[in-house]
């Protein structure tokens, strides 16, 4: 990362997420943890920023589009505190669950909700359209609207078809604020997130936000995995200065 090593408190949350993997889920994609940790923010996950510096104020670098994104996935950070994977009927469009539950998919959902994408009926419509294209492995047989746009493998399918598809390399200047990124976690499962504008303090890698077991963060994971997607649905996005280390 950048050349620097990751901090003590990070390690130990990246170990005990590939931990989880152990856990089965209905297929979202994502991991899950104990619901004891799904509940609760312990003080080792708390960003630098929420510890107590003070930060500079943001520059306004970004698209409207991408502004509204990035803002939702921060407010989500302090508003989705459960990790669950649960199935449930909701309702289409615009259906979603509580706000404060949620997986890793529903990051990249609701913040796209507040630009005015709303992948819901967008995966929907091209799953009927084109249902052959997506991943098979939940042995569906036509498209579900109450869960297709919360699986990953869906999402990374759809980005792809749209050609939004960028390459993955270990630069960090190639990850804009707004883009989304997947990896493939130990033992197989796959997880996404949404790059932020802030960049981590001690790496300078830019931060992403993301839900793996204990509820939406913030957290310099970009390249704690292997990344097998990364995807730019929104113009407008610029790489934060190096200094800059909001929120």
């Amino acid at each position: 990362m950048a050349g620097k090593p990751l901090r003590v408190t990070k390690t130990l949350r990246i170990l005990t997420a590939a931990a989880a993997l152990l856990a089965m889920t209905v297929g979202t994609g994502c991991t899950t943890v104990s619901p004891d940790a799904a509940t609760s923010r312990s003080a080792a996950a708390l960003l630098p920023d929420q510890a107590g510096k003070t930060l500079p104020p943001r520059p306004p670098l970004l698209s409207p589009a991408v502004r509204k994104v990035v803002d939702n996935a921060v407010v989500q950070t302090r508003t989705t505190l459960i990790y669950d994977p649960a199935y449930v009927s909701i309702p289409y469009p615009g259906g979603d669950i509580p706000s404060e539950r949620g997986v890793c998919a529903d990051v990249i959902v609701r913040a796209y909700r507040a630009a005015g994408q709303d992948l819901q009926k967008i995966v929907h419509e091209d799953m009927r359209a084109n249902f052959s294209a997506y991943p098979k492995q939940w042995g569906l047989r036509r498209p579900d609207p109450n869960i297709d746009h919360r699986r990953v493998a869906n999402l990374m399918t759809y980005f792809k078809r749209r050609g939004q598809s960028l390459p993955t390399r270990k630069k960090p200047s190639d990850y804009l604020p707004g883009d989304v990124v997947a990896w493939r976690l130990p033992g197989g499962r796959l997880h996404i997130g949404l790059v932020s504008d802030q960049r981590d303090p001690e790496t300078e890698n830019p931060m992403v936000i993301h839900n793996i077991g204990a509820g939406t963060q913030k957290e310099d994971i970009l390249f704690a995995w292997t990344m097998i997607g990364h995807y730019r649905s929104f113009g407008g996005g610029r790489s934060a200065p190096a200094n800059d280390r909001r929120r």
